[in-house]
Order: C-alpha cells, then sequence, then structure tokens
C-alpha cells in the first residue's frame, strides 16, 4: 500500500504496526505528502519506508501536475492500494486513474454527515450531535466523501467534549477500523455492489 498523509501520521503508525503482524496481507511501500514538513514523512524515515513530499509550489501551483508525478512515484515503489490517512487535498484524476477502485479514505465523522470538510468534528459538535465517529470508504470520483462505505466505528459525543478530547476519541477508532479495511481490501474480501460494500464469504 501507498500511503497519503498531511498530518502528524497517528493512523500511518498504526498502519504500520498492522502491515507488521505476521499474516497481515499488506506492506507500507511508500508515504507521500502533500507538505513538506510533515511529521508522517519522518515517521515514515524513521521506519525504513521510502517517502516524498510533493508540495504544488514544485509545480507551479498546478495540482493535477502534482498528482501525476505522486501517481509515476507511487508506481515506481510498487504500490497497489492507496490509503489516505489524514490528507488534506482532493485527489486529482492522475491518482484517480492509477488506482482506480482501490484507494481508501478515512474521514473522522459518520457519513455521510459532515462530509466534504476538514473541520467535521468541529462541526459534529456545533450541530450537538450525541454520537459521531469515523468512516473508512472507497474514493468516488465523483464526489468527495461520497464513495462506498466499507467500515464505520460509532463515538459518543459527551457533553463536556471539546474538539481536541472528541478527536482523540476518534482517533482511537480510525486506528482499529482503518488498518481493518485495509485487511479486507488488500485480501479481496470486499464485494461492491453500487453504494453497498459487503464482506465476501468464501
Amino acid at each position: 500500500m501507498g500511503v497519503l498523509v498531511s498530518g502528524r501520521g497517528s493512523n500511518l503508525a498504526a498502519l504500520v504496526a498492522a502491515a507488521g503482524v505476521p499474516g497481515f496481507p499488506a506492506a507500507v511501500a511508500a508515504v507521500a505528502s502533500n507538505r513538506t514538513a510533515c511529521p508522517a514523512l519522518a515517521l515514515a524515515r524513521s521506519s525504513g519506508i521510502p517517502c516524498q513530499a510533493f508540495p504544488a509550489r514544485d509545480y507551479a501551483g498546478d495540482p493535477r501536475a502534482r498528482d501525476a508525478a505522486m501517481a509515476d512515484w507511487l508506481g515506481e515503489n510498487k504500490v497497489e492500494i492507496l490509503v489516505l490517512a489524514g490528507y488534506d487535498r482532493i485527489l486529482g484524476e492522475p491518482l484517480l486513474s492509477a488506482f482506480a477502485g482501490r484507494i481508501l479514505n478515512l474521514h473522522n465523522s459518520l457519513l455521510p454527515a459532515f462530509a466534504g470538510t476538514m473541520t467535521a468534528v468541529e462541526q459534529a459538535l456545533e450541530y450537538g450531535v450525541k454520537v459521531t465517529g469515523c468512516t473508512v470508504h472507497i474514493v468516488d470520483p465523483e464526489s468527495v466523501d461520497g464513495g462506498p462505505i466499507v467500515l464505520q466505528a460509532a463515538v459518543e459525543v459527551r457533553d463536556d467534549d471539546t474538539p481536541a478530547s472528541l478527536l482523540q476519541r476518534i482517533h482511537e477508532q480510525e486506528w482499529r477500523i482503518l488498518p481493518r479495511a485495509v485487511e479486507l481490501l488488500a485480501s479481496d474480501g470486499l464485494l461492491v455492489e453500487g453504494r453497498r460494500v459487503r464482506r465476501r464469504t468464501c
């Protein structure tokens, strides 16, 4: 798998740990970021994983050119599955085409609620929901955060929650379901029927 990151890399760490378990069907082959000063890249380096930053400024601000370069680099590193683990950009056609049907995205809400935003946790608190959580879905090129849902985990919202405290508990569920979703996809354990995703039984 290739992992795209923009932040501190806690979900990358969960994937690296899962990949180290005997029998897990995928290894972290490459890590890419849109940010040069991304803590997740330091984590990749310390784990001996090939990593590279692809800031838009290196491509004259052209996101398509950046995504094309990223797709080529991921291909050179023999990536077959792409995982968006805290990646804060919408993928362009070069990446969508290169990994069609093989891209997982993690979003910190129970989709379809609070889709298409990087402030889903804050929005959940502002709206006053009693339950939120996280979702892993297959990326749909036609919509942002609208692809078929693979796994979800619910997190109760407490009366005294702040965005930081709620996000921490959501992260704890992300670290659990993201590796499981990768395991299912990498082992051909998912059957996608329209919007519904089922686990293969044989």
